[in-house]
């Protein structure tokens, strides 16, 4: 039967089905997987703490100590978290999943306060004990310089400056825009988020040698290769998940082992689907609602970059890899909840959860770059890329007063205007013609034509 809210659905709650969301089908079998194990879990971690206390012995290593003491205490609230946290939106390919991804970010988010209560000397060294590698200052590539695409100098290999920009980034690239298309749904937010961080790469590059790249590494192999073919893919993904049929059974109703193998794939796509329609334009409220996304998205994106330039982290390293595997999975999540938020404010009255601590996460991370390197943030813009920027900033403003003030005063007025024109004429129509025949009496001698009394 049709089930837009059956335990399992990606829509947490009852009542009205979105006409942007797709039909369900679901026999409404409750598995073992999908059953709670709240007592099995406490169970398994009381006997994993009982063995650390009666059968294993206590090393006399301070640091070790502390570390495995950290280490036990998130497990333990992860284990918590997974079992007793409020679902979200997102049910596949389990609920545990997402309530996994919501206690990290809980963690995450402590450790960044953490970090951020410290002396900046305190705080990089205090990476050493995450990675014994870490906690020395790291030059920045820079990979500018040379911009020519065919170097008529290099005899053996005119295109070296091509082949040295194709390193591992590039996948990460696509794969990134391909996944973030999936979070955002939407290919004219998706555009300009794109476009807007290729300028914001060119208004910072005096601020970090990272950020200067060749003309066409920004706008061929960034905007239209990776991450506009990753665009491209992602909405392609995005026009067949609205299309599918989403229609579940149980694994064990299924005959044949060809549909219990295609059922337990299927496991991994979404339960349901909404299409995402932002409508910016369509309200001042939602207009600010999609700037404010844009920018807390761009400001997430620079923040990969100044936190491993003020913590001392190169790009390659497994922290930068992790933060950006945890940005994927709580991307998704936090935006459905803001699209959820503003898109039905009468059903989902505040903010998610997730989307809440991704804002918060954002924020701590930007101000933890202020605290630990304000003089690079401090480096003043060079002015034409200040007059870029208030030119942008003015023409924004201007539209923005445009659609949602003068224009809606304008055609209020020329409504007003409509309507009494529109009154005008009807009354002089049933001045005129009041009881079918002609209602004015020519005056004697010529004179001016004056109204019979009715």
């Amino acid at each position: 039967q049709p089930n837009g809210g059956a335990p399992g659905a990606e829509r947490d709650g009852a009542g009205p089905r979105r006409s942007t969301e797709s039909e369900v089908y679901d026999d409404g079998t409750n598995t073992f997987f999908w059953r709670a194990h709240t007592l099995t879990v406490l169970f398994i971690l009381t006997c994993a703490l009982g063995y650390v206390t009666l059968l294993e012995e206590t090393p006399q290593d301070t640091a070790y100590n502390t570390k495995r003491g950290i280490v036990a205490s998130i497990l333990v609230f992860l284990c918590f978290g997974v079992t007793q946290a409020k679902d979200g939106p997102f049910s596949r390919p389990h609920p545990a999943y997402w309530r996994f991804w919501l206690c990290v970010s809980v963690v995450y988010e402590l450790f960044l306060i953490f970090i951020l209560f410290q002396t900046v000397q305190d705080g990089r060294q205090f990476m050493k004990y995450i990675d014994p590698h870490l906690g020395v200052p790291l030059p920045e590539r820079d990979y500018g310089g040379n911009c020519l695409i065919y170097d008529p100098g290099n005899g053996t290999d005119p295109f070296h400056n091509i082949w040295d920009k194709l390193d591992g980034f590039v996948p990460a690239h696509f794969f990134g825009w391909y996944l973030k298309t999936l979070m955002i749904r939407d290919w004219w937010m998706c555009m300009i988020i794109s476009v807007m961080f290729e300028f914001l790469e060119y208004s910072l590059e005096h601020q970090l040698p990272n950020f200067s790249e060749c003309w066409w590494d920004h706008w061929i192999m960034d905007v239209i290769l990776c991450n506009g073919l990753g665009i491209y893919c992602g909405m392609k993904t995005l026009s067949w998940l609205s299309l599918k049929t989403y229609k579940w059974q149980g694994l064990w109703n299924i005959p044949t082992y060809k549909g219990k193998m295609k059922r337990i794939v299927f496991q991994f796509t979404p339960y349901s689907w909404v299409k995402f329609e932002w409508k910016p334009a369509s309200s001042l409220r939602r207009w600010l609602a999609v700037c404010g996304i844009i920018f807390v998205f761009l400001l997430a994106e620079l923040n990969t970059f100044y936190l491993k330039f003020v913590l001392w982290m190169p790009p390659e390293h497994y922290l930068v890899l992790l933060r950006l595997v945890f940005f994927v999975n709580v991307g998704g999540v936090a935006m459905r909840e803001i699209y959820d938020f503003m898109d039905d404010p009468k059903f989902h009255k505040k903010l998610g959860q997730q989307a809440w601590l991704v804002a918060a996460i954002t924020a701590t991370e930007f101000l933890i770059v202020v605290k630990y390197d304000p003089y690079t943030l401090t480096l003043s813009l060079p002015f034409y890329i200040t007059q870029c920027w208030i030119l942008g900033i003015i023409l924004v403003l201007t539209w923005t007063a445009w659609r949602f003030f003068i224009r809606d005063i304008t055609l209020r007025y020329k409504e007003i205007r409509r309507q009494k024109q529109e009154h005008r004429h009807e009354k002089d129509k049933c001045l005129s013609n009041g009881d079918g025949h002609s209602a004015l009496l020519d005056e004697p001698n010529g004179s001016k034509p004056r109204e019979r009394k009715l």
